[in-house]
C-alpha cells in the first residue's frame, strides 16, 4: 500500500524535476522574443535604411546583469570607430592617472637652491578652461635663475598621430601632441580694443607672426582675414579675403617638438631668463610632484566636446605613469597585453583620439571596454564623464533620454558611431555599440535612424 506521504513527495520530487527545465525554457523563449523583436526593428529602422544600406554597419546589444547579448549584427567585424577611440583612452586615463593630474616633476638641489622641472604631458597648462594653475603659480614662485627644465622632454612619441591626414596641421582640432603643453598647444588670436592680440605673448613679436600690422588704421581693416601659418614654420602669417568682421578668437597650433622654442616660450610666459641645465632624463631622480587638476575636469570635456587633445595627452600621461615615459605606441602594446588582453577581437589601436583611419575596432570590442569600465569604476562617475541625452555632442539628440543614455560618438567624414550605456523604462541597464562606416551621406540622418532604433529598446524593455 502507497502511504498519502510517499506519493506527496513522489510529486514533490517529479514537479521540481519539471519546474527547473520551464523555468529555463521560458528564459529562453523569452530571450528569443526579445531578439526577434529587435531584430525587427533593426532591419527597419537602421538595415533598410536607404543611406546605411550602401554602407556597412556592425550592433551589438548586451545585458551586462545576466551577461546575454540581446542583439547582434555584424558584431565581430571591423570597422573605422572615429572619435569612439576616446573609450578606449578614457579607461587608459581613470586606470593610471588617478583622482589628480601630475603638471610637474620636479627637485631641489640644497647645494645651490636650484631647481629641475621635468614636464608629464598635463594638457591643462594655460588652457583657457582652467583658471586655477597650480603649476604657473609654483614656476611663479622661484627665481628664473634656479629654475631649468631638462634637456631631453622624456617624450617619445611623434607630434602628430599615425594616420592622421597631414593638410589639417592649422586646423584647431589637431593641435600636436607634445611633452610640456602650453595653452593647448595652439597659438590663440583676439581682439583687445582695436588691436589684433596674440597669446601667448611672443607671437605678438615680429619674429613669429606679421599681425601687429592688423589695426584700426590699417586698410585692410573691416575686411574679414584668415590666420595661418606654413607647414614647417611657427611663424603667423594674415590674409585678407573680403569685406566681414573680424573673429573674436582664432585658434591655431604651433610646431610644439621644439624644446627650444617651449623653453622660450616658457620663459616669456615667466618673463625672465631660465637657467642652464645639462641634466636629461635618466641622470636625475624627481621625487617632487605638483598636482594640477582633476583628472575628471580633463575627462570630461574630452568625453562631452570630444576634445582630441586631451585624449591624446591623456594616452600619453598615462604611459609616463604606468611606463615612466610619454609614448603612446607602447602604451596601446602594453594595455592589449594585459589589462584589455580578453578584448574579443585584437584591434588595430594606434591614436588617443580616433583621429586616425588607421584605427579598427569591432562593437564587440567596444562592448566589452564598456563593460569592463563599469566594473572597475563608479558607475556615478561614469555618467558625469559621458554625455548624456541633450549635452555635448549629443546636444541635438536624445533629450527625451536625458539621464538615461551616456554614450561616446566619433565622427570622420563617412563614418560615424554610438558607443555607451542605455537605460530601459523597465530600468535594464544595457551596453551598447553601432558603428557606421562608408555612407555617402552626411552623419545627421545616419545619427537620427540610430537614435530612434535606441529609442524604440528603450521604450519597449
Amino acid at each position: 500500500m502507497i502511504s498519502y506521504k510517499s506519493v506527496q513527495q513522489k510529486w514533490s520530487f517529479n514537479l521540481s524535476f519539471f519546474v527547473l527545465p520551464i523555468y529555463y525554457l521560458l528564459f529562453i523563449l523569452s530571450s528569443c522574443s526579445v531578439n526577434k523583436q529587435i531584430t525587427k526593428q533593426a532591419n527597419k529602422i537602421l538595415l533598410e535604411d536607404s543611406a546605411i544600406r550602401q554602407g556597412h554597419i556592425g550592433i551589438s546589444i548586451f545585458e551586462p546583469a545576466t551577461g546575454k547579448y540581446w542583439y547582434e549584427h555584424d558584431a565581430e567585424k571591423y570597422f573605422v570607430p572615429a572619435s569612439n577611440t576616446k573609450l578606449f583612452t578614457l579607461y587608459a586615463g581613470m586606470k593610471y592617472l588617478g583622482d589628480s593630474l601630475i603638471g610637474l616633476r620636479y627637485n631641489s638641489n640644497p647645494n645651490d637652491n636650484s631647481i629641475i622641472i621635468q614636464p608629464t604631458g598635463d594638457p591643462s597648462f594655460l588652457h583657457s578652461d582652467f583658471t586655477n594653475q597650480p603649476v604657473l603659480d609654483f614656476l611663479k614662485n622661484k627665481q628664473c635663475a634656479q629654475l631649468s627644465i631638462v634637456d631631453d622632454f622624456n617624450f617619445l612619441s611623434n607630434s602628430f598621430g599615425k594616420g592622421w591626414a597631414w593638410d589639417d596641421f592649422g586646423e584647431e582640432y589637431m593641435a600636436e601632441r607634445s611633452a610640456f603643453p602650453i595653452n593647448g598647444n595652439l597659438a590663440s588670436f583676439y581682439l583687445n580694443a582695436d588691436t589684433l592680440k596674440a597669446f601667448p605673448a611672443m607671437f605678438d613679436d615680429s619674429k613669429y607672426s606679421s599681425i601687429i600690422t592688423w589695426n584700426k588704421n590699417q586698410p585692410a581693416w573691416g575686411k574679414s582675414f584668415n590666420i595661418y601659418r606654413k607647414k614647417d614654420s611657427n611663424f603667423f602669417q594674415t590674409a585678407s579675403i573680403g569685406r566681414g568682421r573680424l573673429p573674436a578668437k582664432t585658434n591655431i597650433p604651433f610646431i610644439s617638438n621644439d624644446n627650444g622654442f617651449i623653453k622660450l616660450m616658457l620663459e616669456g610666459i615667466l618673463n625672465c631668463k631660465l637657467g642652464e641645465s645639462a641634466f636629461t632624463h635618466g641622470a636625475y631622480r624627481f621625487s617632487n610632484i605638483i598636482h594640477s587638476q582633476s583628472s575628471d575636469s580633463v575627462f570630461k570635456p574630452m568625453m562631452h566636446r570630444s576634445d582630441n587633445f586631451f585624449a591624446e595627452q591623456t594616452l600619453i600621461m598615462a604611459s609616463n605613469e604606468h611606463l615612466g615615459y610619454m609614448s603612446d605606441e607602447r602604451m596601446i602594446d602594453t594595455l592589449l597585453k594585459t589589462d584589455l588582453k580578453d578584448i574579443p577581437q585584437q584591434p588595430k589601436w594606434v591614436d588617443g583620439s580616433g583621429l586616425s583611419r588607421y584605427n579598427l575596432f569591432t562593437p564587440q570590442d567596444f562592448v566589452y571596454l564598456l563593460k569592463k569600465i563599469k566594473d572597475e569604476f563608479d558607475w556615478k562617475r561614469i555618467q558625469n564623464i559621458l554625455p548624456t541625452g541633450g549635452e555635448g555632442t549629443l546636444s541635438s539628440y536624445y533629450k527625451s533620454e536625458k539621464g538615461y543614455i551616456f554614450a561616446k560618438t566619433g565622427t570622420l567624414s563617412n563614418n560615424c558611431a554610438l558607443s555607451g550605456y542605455l537605460i530601459t523604462k523597465k530600468n535594464k541597464v544595457l551596453i551598447f555599440s553601432i558603428l557606421v562606416n562608408n555612407y555617402k551621406t552626411g552623419a545627421t540622418p545616419i545619427r537620427r535612424s540610430v537614435e530612434g532604433f535606441l529609442q524604440k529598446i528603450r521604450n519597449n524593455y
